[in-house]
This record gives C-alpha cells, sequence and structure tokens, in this order.
C-alpha cells in the first residue's frame, strides 16, 4: 500500500515509521491472500478531537470523539480511507498499557481489516477479526519495531 497522509491535527506524525508500517502490513495481508494491495493507495488523515467527534456524529450518529473511522475507495485505485485521532488513541494507549505508537500500530491494522471487509458487530465476526488483527499486529511488531 502507498500511503497518502493528511494531517489536520496539531499532532507530530510520523510519516516514516507510518509508511514502513502500512508496508509490512501489506505484505503481510497479501501472505494472508489479499492480492493487489501494493498497487493500491491507502489515504491516512489525522485529525482533532473535535473534528473527529463531529465525523463520527455524522457518520456513525455516535456523539464523541473515537479513534478510527475507516471509509470504502472512491476509486478501484484505493484501499480507502482512514481518519484518526491522535488524542483518543493516546487516551486509549493508557487503559490498554501499550505506548501510543503500539496504539496507533494496532488502530492501523484495525482500520485497514475494516476497509477488507472485516467487522466485529457480531460475536463470531469479532473472534474472527480479533484474532487476526492481533496477529497481524505481533509480526509487524517483530519486523518494524514501535521506535
Amino acid at each position: 500500500m502507498t500511503l497518502l497522509l493528511v494531517n489536520q491535527s496539531r499532532d507530530r506524525v510520523y510519516k516514516a515509521w507510518l509508511a514502513k508500517w502500512l508496508k509490512a502490513l501489506s505484505r503481510q495481508l497479501m501472505r494472508a491472500g489479499f492480492k493487489g494491495l501494493t498497487r493500491k493507495e491507502l489515504v491516512v488523515v489525522f485529525v482533532s478531537s473535535g473534528e473527529m467527534r463531529r465525523l463520527n456524529r455524522l457518520y456513525r450518529r455516535k456523539d464523541y470523539a473515537t479513534d478510527v473511522l475507516s471509509f470504502a475507495p472512491a476509486e478501484e485505485a484505493s484501499v480507502g480511507e482512514l481518519v484518526l485521532c491522535l488524542p483518543v488513541i493516546r487516551a486509549q494507549s493508557c487503559r490498554s498499557g501499550l505506548s501510543a505508537r503500539a496504539e496507533l500500530g494496532y488502530m492501523l491494522v484495525h482500520g485497514v481489516l475494516h476497509l477488507l471487509g472485516y467487522d466485529h458487530l457480531r460475536p463470531v465476526e469479532r473472534a474472527d477479526m480479533f484474532a487476526l488483527q492481533d496477529e497481524l499486529f505481533t509480526r509487524l511488531c517483530a519486523r518494524v519495531g514501535l521506535s
């Protein structure tokens, strides 16, 4: 996957690490049977808590800032778009015990899986999605690292 990064927040974003993480994720997904991802673009947008709350309210009718929203691709050359909120991700990292970068990596995997058709609304779907998400995250931590 080719990264197209848009930072609309005031947070510092580590583009080189993000590109490396997403390239490794693309390789892992291809090994798992998802073909053609290396030729596709992924748009990753970082927004403020206020903007994420607005988007979550508009698209999901949930009145709070969330960690990641995924949007289906508008064109064939795209995997889709992920909108992320670093303040929410940092707060989650405190609860999960992961570093902020690890939580970001986990949410990137989560969002990409949504774009590939995975969901977690029903228990069976949830188990499948989170098992794959955890497996991919572990592999990426070993291959790419979190620094």
